[in-house]
């Protein structure tokens, strides 16, 4: 009996701690290590919240989405010239790349692919209707376009699964707005991770749309590994102050290892998706397009 009581005490603060942050206004003071918190506690260690509203429509999805990613990219933007142009070329290779691996999703959306020139951005993401965000600072981590395939078919994934709608939905149902109100959203709800089986949910299905576009399902356990080693705190000292703005964006990039499973753990889950569906060893192709290793700020 004593041991349900904490139970329900525990499960009523981390509701509590939710609800707090999120009916704060959407540009409080509170910062990112809090969001992520909050976040965390909700999609990792309770089960998803029924939906008691009817889904939204393909062209409702997409309306929401296109007003958050033109909110969030101009947040992105850089204003100095180079960090424009290295944009433009990344998001025109994003977009090849993209293209061929959302082509195989189930839902046939206008997906479109967004590049955060900043390399201290180590995280991608996905919004409504199909935007897909990825961070410099994330693609300097891997050594394939295999990799970015597999990263860019996971988020597609989330759109696929209806992740990124319910959780605009959520947002509504507990700020009682309608959902045009929710273009104000911040973009931490986005970068936080959803339930463990939503993640793993998107990383097989996404690893089956990067192998159906012809990438190595190898990709995804090297971007894994990569991980794995961040979580350990893997990094070599920084040899220069470059170096050590680097070592600075890792550490921030433990929020994501918060609100994600274990690197080990998705490791074995796609090793165990390559074995079941027993896909044969295939070279994996370089990146096209590298961005330049320099750390940009955004204004």
């Amino acid at each position: 009996m004593k041991r349900l009581l904490m139970l329900v005490i525990i499960a009523g603060l981390a509701c509590g701690s939710i609800w707090l942050a999120q009916h704060n206004k959407v540009e409080t003071t509170v910062g990112p290590k809090t969001l992520f918190e909050a976040v965390a506690v909700g999609q990792n260690e309770l089960t998803r919240l029924p939906m008691s509203v009817t889904r939204l429509s393909d062209a409702e999805e997409i309306e929401i989405g296109d007003g958050l990613a033109s909110r969030y990219a101009a947040y992105f933007s850089s204003s100095e010239s180079s960090a424009r142009a290295e944009q433009t070329k990344m998001e025109d290779y994003l977009a090849i790349v993209g293209r061929n691996v959302s082509a195989r999703a189930r839902r046939k959306l206008p997906y479109k692919f967004h590049y955060i020139p900043d390399a201290n951005f180590i995280n991608a993401f996905a919004l409504p209707g199909g935007h897909v965000f990825i961070g410099k600072g994330l693609i300097l981590l891997m050594d394939s376009e295999d990799e970015l395939a597999a990263v860019l078919g996971h988020e597609v994934e989330h759109v696929d699964h209806y992740h990124c709608a319910e959780r605009v939905q959520l947002e509504a149902r507990l700020r009682h707005v309608p959902l045009s109100g929710l273009i104000e959203l911040p973009v931490m709800l986005f970068q936080a991770g959803y339930t463990k089986d939503q993640e793993f949910e998107a990383d097989s299905d996404g690893e089956r749309l990067a192998v159906w576009a012809g990438y190595s399902a190898q990709g995804a356990v090297h971007m894994f590994e990569a991980f794995e080693k961040m979580e350990r705190g893997d990094v070599h000292p920084a040899k220069n102050p470059q170096q050590e703005v680097s070592r600075v964006a890792l550490q921030s990039f433990s929020e994501y290892f918060r609100s994600h499973p274990r690197a080990a753990d998705r490791i074995r889950n796609i090793q165990d998706l390559i074995s079941r569906e027993n896909w044969p060893a295939k070279e994996e192709r370089d990146l096209q397009l590298i961005p330049a290793r320099t750390v940009i700020k955004n204004d």
